[in-house]
């Protein structure tokens, strides 16, 4: 017999089975405390259960530690390209280069959208904000792929619903830019890989010869690779609970985008942005906003610096931060944003003050710089974190899905007012 947690309720002693995983993580399964003794736990948030057992990624909050699979994100993001981790997380291996080859090429057949999708963007107003049109344009996917509805379908059906959301997610994305835009639509371009193809669609025009630097496409790759997947974070959860209902997929990933939109979760490169013009419409001075985010009573935070999870160092900034200079260094970006962005990461990598509270820049610091030199509009950085986030999400629906895990019902402790006769209207 494994090891046993006790726990005493009401003069009774309860045994209740540890789960270990693959990484020495613990978990005590409380899945029939209620059966056995009547009570429930509270975990606001959820902050302290684990709702499934995963093998899809492993993160180490304290140690600094992300793996996809097992592989480590460092080695990922420097030898990988973004499809071929998008196979390795939903397929569980990495590709051969056969693998690889017929993956990608089954991606280019299904880039291209039904005609009368473009009748859709055509409906929205100008200033639709992107991750809206996205969620929407994603979810009526299902309308044009009805046998996507059926969720007892063949392994090869269901690969198939896969492949098309890959294909489809960054012309739509990239559609809902040039709608934004007023622009027209550029259609995707099958000799160009996953990420140039992107861009191209995103910022080339009819009339011009749009060149596509190999320095930004692969600052692209590696960003999308970082964001990936993360665990069961508040889309990957949504998605997972959607997911378990049964619904098709083109409607749970519609869900894990809509829950991505929310400012504390893939908003927080959109804020890095939103705190530099701050700082820039006040004059500039980054000693003065250092000074103010130091002033346990000024409410001014700095956005960017930090982690809820890690509690030492993201081991994505590491690597994006290389991305980065490589970037603003090959475009030679003259933006005063970029100078704040520049001084505050000085402070932040020497500072005392920093250094003590493990207040680094993170992830969602150096991509929002990334964006803002590529010119990408601050309202269309959540679209980007959910071009990256999609393997993640498929990876997650798919694992959930054929593990036939049971639908998604948590509990809760009733606080409201007991129980009550009606009361006629005139005697209120």
């Amino acid at each position: 017999m494994g090891e046993i947690a006790k726990i005493e309720l009401d003069g009774k002693v309860y045994e209740l089975p540890v789960i270990t995983g693959t990484e020495n993580e613990k978990a005590i399964d409380i899945s029939k405390l209620r059966d056995l003794s009547g009570y429930v736990t509270l975990d606001t948030g959820y902050k302290n259960t684990g709702a499934t057992k995963s093998a899809i990624t492993f993160l180490d909050g304290e140690e600094g530690i992300l793996h996809y699979r097992g592989y480590p994100i460092e080695q990922l993001a420097e030898k990988a390209s973004f499809i071929e981790v998008a196979y390795l997380l939903i397929y569980g291996e990495l590709p051969t280069a056969s693998q690889l080859k017929s993956f990608e090429d089954t991606i280019k057949k299904h880039t291209l959208v039904h005609e009368d999708m473009k009748q859709f963007f055509e409906a929205y107003p100008a200033k639709a904000h992107p991750m809206g049109v996205l969620s929407s344009m994603i979810s009526s996917l299902s309308t044009f792929y009805p046998e996507s509805l059926d969720p007892n379908r063949s392994a090869e059906a269901k690969d198939l619903t896969i492949h098309r959301l890959i294909a489809k997610l960054p012309t739509l994305a990239a559609w809902a830019y040039k709608n934004s835009m007023r622009h027209p639509f550029m259609y995707p371009r099958n000799e160009f890989d996953y990420c140039k193809n992107f861009m191209y669609m995103m910022f080339a025009m009819p009339t011009e010869d749009y060149k596509i630097d190999p320095v930004v496409v692969s600052a692209l790759n590696k960003l999308l690779i970082l964001h990936a997947d993360h665990e069961q974070n508040c889309s990957t959860s949504t998605v997972r609970i959607v997911g378990s209902s049964q619904a098709n997929l083109y409607s749970t990933v519609s869900a894990g985008i809509s829950a991505l939109w929310g400012p504390l979760h893939g908003g927080a490169n959109q804020e890095v942005i939103e705190m530099l013009e701050q700082i820039h419409n006040d004059g500039g001075n980054v000693d003065k906003w250092v000074a103010k985010a130091k002033d346990k009573e000024d409410p001014f935070r700095l956005m960017g610096f930090g982690h809820r999870v890690y509690k030492n160092f993201d081991p994505r900034a590491k690597i994006i931060k290389v991305a980065c200079d490589d970037v603003l260094e090959k475009l030679g970006v003259n933006d005063p944003l970029l100078e704040i962005a520049k001084k505050l990461e000085k402070y932040a990598l020497e500072d005392e003050y920093f250094k003590a509270r493990n207040l680094y820049p993170n992830v969602d610091f150096y991509s929002g710089i990334i964006y803002k030199a590529l010119g990408i509009p601050t309202e269309m950085f959540t679209v980007m974190f959910a071009l990256g986030r999609l393997p993640g999400w498929i990876a997650q629906w798919k694992e959930m899905t054929e593990n036939k895990e049971p639908i998604g019902r948590p509990r809760q402790i009733y606080i409201g007012k007991t129980s009550r006769n009606y009361t006629d209207i005139n005697e209120r």
